[in-house]
């Protein structure tokens, strides 16, 4: 999401090869473990009705394996651990969400996955093919997302159902556009090292989860929980 890592840069097209590989197997890793952490938050009443009343410690708890992820970014395998834990403590921290979307609009959940997987097809092809230069997409998509966060502190003290649908809406551009960027930065430029596979799969997961959840809630009708 608009973060340059330096290192070991990319000189061979084999390395840069072995970059998109591991960084996509990551990526997809780290979505069937979230989708595990949201199954095992969901059969335990406990464990779901404590991250329900206390999202705030859970993002935390979410956070920590993720700073310390970065930081030991080219450690294997303890880098790969950390990742995997945060996206674990991330479905676990969704659920209650997913939930109550799931009970107000039964299906919407596969909608919302079956579209994020499709946008994400097609806006990585388009990333992957094309020879425009995507280099300032970011900081205005990342000025897009300061944005959103505020207008998003502004509608959680209001709780407008339309403004949450403007927001849910703004939101789907703004990780789409963010998409196109992290993955036109991974195969087009030399802005990660050879070995940064996990900031680089850590930028297009949250790019990914996030244009999911905004489309779970435009789906929904902007509902809230």
């Amino acid at each position: 999401m608009g973060v340059s890592y330096t290192g070991t840069l990319i000189r061979t097209g084999e390395e840069r090869a072995t970059l998109v590989r591991r960084t996509y197997s990551l990526v997809f890793g780290s979505i069937v473990v979230t989708a595990l952490g949201v199954v095992f938050c969901l059969s335990q009443p406990a464990v779901f009705q404590a991250v329900a009343a206390h999202p705030f410690i859970t993002m935390l708890a979410m956070f920590a394996p993720l700073w310390m992820a970065m930081r030991a970014r080219r450690e294997f395998p303890k880098n790969i651990i950390l990742t995997l834990l945060f996206t674990f403590i991330e479905g676990v921290f969704i659920a209650p969400f997913l939930a109550i979307a799931e009970q107000r609009a039964p299906g919407v959940i596969g909608q919302a996955g079956l579209l994020t997987f499709s946008t994400f097809g097609v806006l990585t092809l388009h990333a992957a093919v094309s020879k425009r230069d995507f280099s300032a997409w970011g900081s205005f998509f990342i000025v897009g997302l300061w944005v959103l966060i505020a207008t998003s502190l502004l509608n959680f003290f209001f709780q407008s159902a339309v403004a949450s649908l403007w927001i849910a809406a703004a939101t789907v551009l703004v990780f789409s556009g963010l998409l196109v960027f992290d993955t036109w930065r991974l195969l087009r430029t030399n802005q990660y090292g050879a070995d940064d596979y996990v900031p680089a799969a850590v930028n297009i997961y949250l790019d990914l989860l996030n244009l999911f959840l905004a489309l779970v809630r435009l789906l929904g009708g902007g509902r809230r929980n």
